[in-house]
């Protein structure tokens, strides 16, 4: 059993979720999102690094997930996602949670099932399969999107870990 704390990091809006995950079946414990409604980007990153420390005091985890940077079109953008991304992280590390990252495209591919889904495909597939009412705005979907990638191939990545510890092992022997 393990909780998970995912982020969709912005420098305007960094959206987050929580799930419970327990052997093949996770559930929705929480999501929102961060908004920075400041112009400059030192106070933003301070809202921001805030907010992802009272989220994770709030929930506990055991780890966080968060999306991998892209490049974007305008390199001002991509810095200041960097930014937000970076606090958010410093936030997950100062509390001693490992960090898992997840690339947008493996994200949209294991929630949706194509790395070229929208932002409103992935609402709909994190209604559906959280069970949800209705569907999470646009930022918190896709932190629970992460959130959700991280239930499917974080658990997969730590057991091939841990089958070629176990190999390794055995021919010590």
């Amino acid at each position: 059993m393990a909780i998970i704390l995912g982020i969709d990091p912005g420098s305007r809006i960094t959206g987050y979720g929580v799930l419970l995950h327990k052997g093949n079946a996770f559930s929705y414990l929480g999501s929102g999102c961060i908004k920075t409604d400041v112009d400059d980007m030192p106070s933003r990153l301070k809202i921001i690094f805030a907010g992802v420390t009272q989220i994770i005091e709030q929930f506990s985890p055991d780890c966080m997930a968060i999306e991998k940077i892209f490049m974007a079109k305008n390199p001002d953008s991509a810095f200041k996602l960097g930014q937000a991304r970076g606090v958010a992280m410093v936030a997950g590390v100062n509390k001693e949670l490992p960090i898992y990252e997840y690339a947008a495209r493996q994200v949209k591919q294991t929630v949706v099932g194509t790395g070229a889904a929208d932002k409103q495909q992935i609402q709909m597939m994190v209604k559906y399969l959280l069970k949800l009412e209705k569907s999470p705005q646009a930022d918190a979907a896709d932190a629970l999107a992460i959130a959700i990638t991280h239930c499917h191939l974080g658990v997969n990545m730590l057991r091939v870990k841990q089958g070629a510890l176990s190999m390794k092992k055995g021919r010590l022997r």
